[in-house]
């Protein structure tokens, strides 16, 4: 049995793994960098240590330092969270060769599914409806302009290794083929240290789902049906909720059983996620998995009413499922927004600094999973990603409306964050039809960037402003009168008042 877990990342998903482990009566480890050396992650950890610089190269990602930590406290197994080195092969062979289990898929499983093209291959086997593309790396100009021009424009050019948007570049115009291969092979190395690219049909404007997978040592494979993942920015995720507003009864038990099939092509053990495309039409293809737990797993927690962190550990230590797939049912709706330090008026440039003030949002149906407090510095050596905040409603339409009143509460003062971009989310018509896509943010361009104007109450709370802030500025003016010469302030003060009339 499992009594000690290191948990090999930062921040609010570090937090949360330990939360699950305190409630098994398993001891956690937290590792930090220096910039994390107040992090909330050390402060709740059972033990706590120092494993370098600021830089994740030099810390988070430093597999000698991590094992070597894991040694030394006896730790039976390390959980990896996601990003880091969740879905490092090497990592989790380095694990299993020292006899400490890695809360994971083992070495092959990364590597296969990791990497892009095999991916697609394992997929077209075991009969996985995948996008029109290639398996093979564009390596020169004249077969990326063959292929291109035999699955014909627009086309997407993908990074084998990438994820998070990188090395993927959009081609709609032959003209920019090239340039395009060249820039998202340039970005793949230097993002993954591969950089191997292929092509694949550009899906206009597609919906983008998960289906969420667990998995045992015993062949026991479920999944924990979808998550709507598409309001996205630069093909990274902002909100998502489950059940997906496009979902039917039918495609949702399609789209499951492929879903099964992919993770058991694999001999797939653990929490995975396999994400799928889907156009107007509900016609799916496979995009791609991941082998690790995911942002936005707490939705399908909340829904199903399970604790994946708990689930991941008992199966790594050889326990069956605690649930088969016909004990599966969605209770409810749940979103989640994904809280930034980022400034949306300023092309969401990243807003690193000090938390002056948090009031965190309560109530019933609310979950924020943080690990930020006030006094606390955002670094700015990592994912500007400080918190994700959670609701769940009877139905879609009062998680709405919750998600609305926990951002109104969520108050962040000292950096600036993406509360407010949020709040216009929830606020816009596609959303709230359930009517929109990947493309959502473009298509709501106008009303998301819309510069409120300054009502009567607005005016109002600028006076009172004003008016505090003069009222500073004056006492401080009337002290330093007093103690230059003794005479009464307030006094000067009225002879000031009484010259400048005239």
């Amino acid at each position: 049995m499992i009594k000690k877990v290191l948990v090999a990342n930062r921040g609010e998903i570090a937090v949360r793994v330990m939360r699950s482990c305190r409630e098994m009566g398993i001891h956690s480890v937290a590792v930090f960098s220096d910039a994390d050396r107040s992090s909330m992650h050390v402060r709740y950890a059972n033990e706590a240590y120092h494993i370098g610089p600021s830089p994740s190269t030099e810390s988070y990602l430093d597999q000698n330092k991590i094992i070597e930590v894991a040694k030394k406290t006896g730790a039976d197994a390390i959980h990896p969270g996601y990003g880091f080195l969740s879905e490092n092969a090497t990592f989790s062979q380095r694990c299993k060769d020292e006899g400490i289990i890695f809360i994971g898929p083992d070495k092959e499983v990364i590597a296969t599914m990791g990497d892009k093209i095999t991916a697609r291959e394992t997929m077209i086997k075991s009969g996985v409806p995948v996008v029109p593309g290639t398996n093979t790396d564009l390596n020169t100009d004249e077969l990326a302009l063959k292929t291109v021009a035999e699955i014909g424009l627009p086309v997407m050019l993908k990074a084998s290794a990438g994820g998070g948007g990188k090395g993927m570049r959009l081609v709609k115009d032959e003209k920019d083929i090239l340039s395009s291969l060249r820039s998202a092979k340039s970005e793949a190395l230097a993002s993954f240290g591969d950089g191997t690219v292929y092509v694949e049909k550009f899906i206009a404007n597609p919906h983008h789902i998960e289906f969420q997978i667990l998995a045992d040592q015993h062949g026991n494979v479920i999944h924990l049906c979808e998550r709507e993942c598409s309001v996205q920015r630069r093909h990274q995720k902002v909100v998502e909720e489950t059940p997906s507003p496009l979902m039917t009864e039918k495609i949702r038990q399609e789209m499951g059983e492929y879903a099964v099939a992919a993770a058991k092509s694999v001999n797939y053990v653990g929490a995975g996620t396999i994400e799928f495309l889907v156009d107007n039409d509900l016609n799916y293809y496979f995009l791609e998995m991941n082998t690790r737990l995911q942002v936005e797993h707490p939705i399908t927690e909340r829904v199903i009413g399970i604790d994946l962190v708990k689930e991941q550990i008992r199966v790594a230590q050889g326990e069956k499922l605690s649930m088969k797939q016909e004990d599966v049912v969605q209770k409810g709706h749940a979103i989640e927004c994904r809280i930034y330090a980022e400034d949306p008026d300023n092309n969401f440039m990243p807003s690193p600094g000090v938390i002056k003030h948090l009031t965190e949002p309560l109530g019933l149906g609310v979950r924020q999973d943080g690990y930020v407090y006030e006094g606390f510095e955002i670094p700015i050596y990592y994912d500007p990603m400080i918190s994700k905040l959670i609701v769940w409603g009877n139905n879609r339409d009062e998680a709405i409306q919750r998600m609305r009143r926990a951002l109104y509460e969520y108050k962040i003062t000292g950096i600036k964050t993406s509360i407010k971009f949020l709040e216009k989310i929830m606020e816009t018509p596609d959303f709230i039809s359930g009517k929109y896509d990947t493309g959502f943010i473009e298509k709501n361009d106008t009303f998301l960037f819309e510069k409120r104007k300054c009502d009567s109450d607005c005016l109002d709370i600028s006076m009172i402003v004003a008016m505090v802030d003069y009222q500073k500025r004056l006492k401080n003016t009337l002290n330093q009168d007093v103690s230059s010469n003794g005479e009464s302030g307030w006094k000067k003060f009225g002879k000031k008042t009484s010259m400048n009339r005239f």
